[in-house]
């Protein structure tokens, strides 16, 4: 099978990116997430470390969301019905978000405190 051109795989990752913003509500709730850092991150200027970092973190966890739902979506796919197993899969999959979005939130604590009490 022949691999797309290019900007047929780029247009693809954005038409995944935007059904997970249409479809998937907490990565909605994280996208306005990073929308607010974006505006935190003008409003008190700050610096390139302090930028790259919740830049960073932003990211890793909407990307732990998309790859979150890629699990949840094949898993509903070879087992529709309930099943132990992949309720565990689906739960430890939530667990690696859950846990980077904590991580996000304790960089940001780091980053933004200096701004806050100057």
């Amino acid at each position: 099978m022949r691999k797309p051109p290019v900007h047929k795989s780029f247009l693809n990752a954005f038409r995944g990116v935007f059904l997970m913003i249409k479809t998937e509500r907490n990565f909605q709730i994280e996208m306005a997430a990073f929308l607010i850092n974006l505006f935190l991150i003008f409003y008190w200027q700050l610096s390139v470390t302090d930028t790259a970092l919740i830049i960073l973190v932003s990211f890793a966890v909407l990307s732990a969301e998309i790859f979150n739902t890629a699990v949840e979506k094949i898993c509903d796919i070879i087992q529709p019905d309930f099943d132990k197993r992949i309720g565990f899969i689906k739960d430890i999959s939530a667990g690696a978000v859950l846990l980077m979005a904590f991580a996000a939130v304790v960089t940001g604590v780091m980053v933004y405190r200096k701004y806050l009490f100057l």
